[in-house]
């Protein structure tokens, strides 16, 4: 299983230093998503990250920093539904219902279903789907290796998860709610998780 790591909506103080760590510490992808953030905020947090890394980043706003900086490609939502014309590059998109995941999986590198469980970052946003939807879809071909699932997932959780068929995972309030403590290193444990899936 893939493990991807979401940035926290908001700027804040090392950031970089933490993105930098995280792929210090193995991780694949990051997607880096910052509603509202200007082109140059976007800018001034990629120019702080080592060049190495950049190929490895998935932006969600300003797709033109895909060919500006050699990022990885671009994530569509709600607020930028459209990959910018003629693009060839990796493309993933957030998807809230099964019938999303049916239509976009198939001219997707992968999509996010979301929330699976209820969320740790954004309150009040609770859980869309009972395990036994998620296991018919399963069992339908809808979830498969290119569905990542989001929303509430934990290190206790990787192993339902897994058991339902997903591709991967994607976090955000597991990794970044730890910042300040063992940062790393409960990073380290969730990628020995799901790779052991």
């Amino acid at each position: 299983m893939k493990l991807i790591t979401i940035t926290m909506p908001d700027f804040f103080e090392g950031e970089a230093d933490a993105i930098a760590s995280l792929f210090d510490a193995g991780l694949e992808n990051l997607h880096l998503r910052k509603p509202g953030a200007s082109y140059a905020e976007m800018e001034n947090l990629l120019r702080r990250l080592p060049a190495e890394y950049l190929g490895r980043i998935v932006v969600h706003e300003h797709f033109q920093l895909v060919s500006s900086w050699k990022l990885k490609g671009v994530h569509l939502n709600g607020r930028n539904p459209v990959a910018p014309a003629g693009f060839t590059g990796h493309i993933s998109r957030s998807c809230h219902s099964l019938e999303e995941v049916a239509e976009y999986k198939r001219v997707c590198d992968y999509v996010f279903l979301s929330p699976i469980y209820d969320s740790i970052s954004k309150e009040g946003y609770a859980s869309a789907f009972t395990p036994d939807c998620l296991r018919e879809a399963r069992q339908a071909g809808i979830i498969d290796a290119k569905v990542i699932a989001l929303g509430g997932i934990t290190a206790d959780r990787l192993p339902e998860v897994g058991s339902l068929g997903f591709g991967g995972v994607a976090l955000l309030g597991d990794v970044w709610q730890r910042k300040g403590t063992d940062f790393i290193g409960h990073f380290k444990a969730l990628l020995r998780s799901v790779s052991a899936l």
